[in-house]
């Protein structure tokens, strides 16, 4: 038979890659995830900014980073821009505030746009698992033909389920970037 645990954690990781994809697109709203990714030079290596700094929001678009170490303000400012996330850096001396900017219309649609390329690639990445799957019932000479269907099926069940959740999490994330 097939092992379908194995086979739901394969898809589960499928759906908890898309989300922090998702986190990472952003919706006019404050949000630390946007700077998920962003390396800072501190003391000569590359360092995650949630390590060096305390990231929090103040206001519904505005963050704020409060590095530990003062003498990284300018090593954290410096990666922020170069990262070109779309939004300046202001440095206070202390603290370094990021405004986000109202959304226009345009940057919606475009929002919207990599949002369903990311559902899309998760679908791929579900139907790359379902192909392995059905290639391994095939192969198997332990499984008679009543069986091998049967195990087809149950795949095919996961996928069809799997595909379902992916399109709700892109209609969630639809439904935020388009909200005013």
């Amino acid at each position: 038979m097939i092992d379908e645990i194995e086979i739901k954690n394969k898809m589960n990781k499928v759906i908890e890659t898309l989300e922090s994809r998702y986190t990472t697109i952003r919706a006019g709203r404050a949000n630390p995830n946007i700077l998920h990714g962003i390396m800072v030079d501190y003391y000569g290596n590359p360092t995650p900014i949630q390590s060096l700094a305390t990231i929090s929001i103040p206001e519904a678009r505005v963050l704020s980073i409060k590095p530990f170490d003062k003498s990284s303000l300018k090593n954290i400012e410096k990666a922020i821009f170069e990262a070109n996330i779309g939004i300046a850096p202001t440095n206070n001396g202390e603290v370094i505030m990021l405004t986000i900017p109202e959304l226009t219309g345009e940057t919606r649609r475009e929002y919207v746009r990599q949002a369903s390329s990311m559902a899309e690639e998760a679908k791929i990445a579900l139907r790359n698992i379902r192909q392995d799957e059905n290639n391994k019932i095939k192969k198997s000479d332990e499984l008679t033909e009543d069986e091998k269907d049967m195990c087809l099926e149950i795949v095919q069940e996961q996928i069809d389920k799997f595909n379902k959740i992916v399109e709700e999490k892109f209609k969630e994330k639809e439904n935020e970037l388009t909200s005013i």
